[in-house]
């Protein structure tokens, strides 16, 4: 029988290699690559990738327009800020209709304005976070790449070619940019400072001054970058070991957070009339206010217990 399995599961993996493994080899490729090969000429990907990621200069009139910009900016969303509202629109005009059928005009006001402003923001913050932890991941990578490059002698612009067109995404497409607009006549600072911009992870003003400083006074780029890269190693081993010492806490609060509200839906099912004889009662909406309450108060506290970030 151990034998029958393991027979299936290869058979399994060489029919999944050969029909999916040129996909998955394509997919590893980053979209600035995905672009260029596409594209006529390379001007017209340029500006495509620009166009995509360059919201930020029709909403800056207000602080807070301006850090929507940059929010959206740095999630990494290429569908654009029209196509944006749009979904946000939709998402209100139905969680409006859903809860005005279930719950009544207040509800249904209450759920579409939140569906419509909030829910939009936490799935950009979240996206922004999820291609930020990519980011850190590659980007010691990407400095070995460019520290070997420089000691074959070639020049900066190089070597951030090379990382651009040997890494994925997102690292590799900001690199990529960070080369076009040197290449059409942007100089080497400014272009590093727009893609500080553009992905706003802690550690890269770091390899962005570092570049900047080497550029105007001179200096050994490559033992700079070669100790940077031993830094920012050292950093991301240190998060991931604060990750881990505070699994305990973040477990708990999951826990604490979703065994009230698992019960409340079995019970519910089990036995509807549980709750169902108390819906009319007035005291029951406050009594769920006041429990959601004092639950986010205490996700609150144990979220200032494991949060290592001062």
């Amino acid at each position: 029988m151990g034998a029958i399995v393991g027979i299936i599961l290869v058979i399994s993996e060489a029919v999944y290699l050969l029909t999916f493994g040129s996909g998955v080899h394509r997919r590893s490729a980053n979209r600035r690559l995905s672009q260029l090969d596409k594209a006529t000429d390379r001007e017209s990907a340029i500006v495509q990738l620009r166009r995509e990621r360059g919201v930020g200069e029709r909403l800056q009139s207000t602080p807070y327009l301006a850090r929507l910009s940059k929010l959206i900016t740095q999630s990494g969303v290429t569908i654009g800020l029209r196509n944006i509202a749009t979904l946000c629109c939709g998402s209100a005009l139905a969680a409006f209709v859903a809860l005005f059928l279930w719950r009544g005009a207040l509800a249904a006001c209450a759920g579409g304005l939140f569906a419509g402003t909030v829910l939009p923001l936490l799935v950009l913050r979240y996206l922004r976070k999820r291609r930020l932890a990519k980011f850190t991941n590659q980007f010691p990578e990407a400095l070995d790449l460019m520290v070997r490059s420089l000691r074959a002698g070639h020049p900066v612009p190089a070597a951030i070619r090379m990382a651009a067109r040997e890494l994925p995404d997102p690292l590799g497409s900001e690199f990529g940019m960070v080369e076009d607009e040197i290449t059409y006549g942007l100089d080497l600072e400014t272009a590093m400072r727009n893609m500080n911009e553009r992905v706003g992870q802690e550690d890269l003003p770091l390899f962005v001054t570092s570049v900047a400083i080497q550029a105007s006074s001179g200096g050994n780029l490559t033992e700079i970058l070669s100790n940077l890269c031993e830094v920012v190693r050292m950093r991301v081993k240190m998060r991931r070991k604060i990750r881990a010492l505070s699994s305990e806490g973040r477990s708990s609060a999951l826990i604490l957070t979703s065994i009230p509200i698992i019960l409340f839906f079995i019970i519910n099912w089990m036995s509807p009339e549980f709750y169902g004889a108390h819906w009319s009662d007035p005291w029951l909406g406050r009594g769920l206010a006041a429990g959601a309450v004092w639950m986010a108060i205490g996700n609150l506290v144990m979220r200032r217990m494991i949060n290592f970030k001062f």
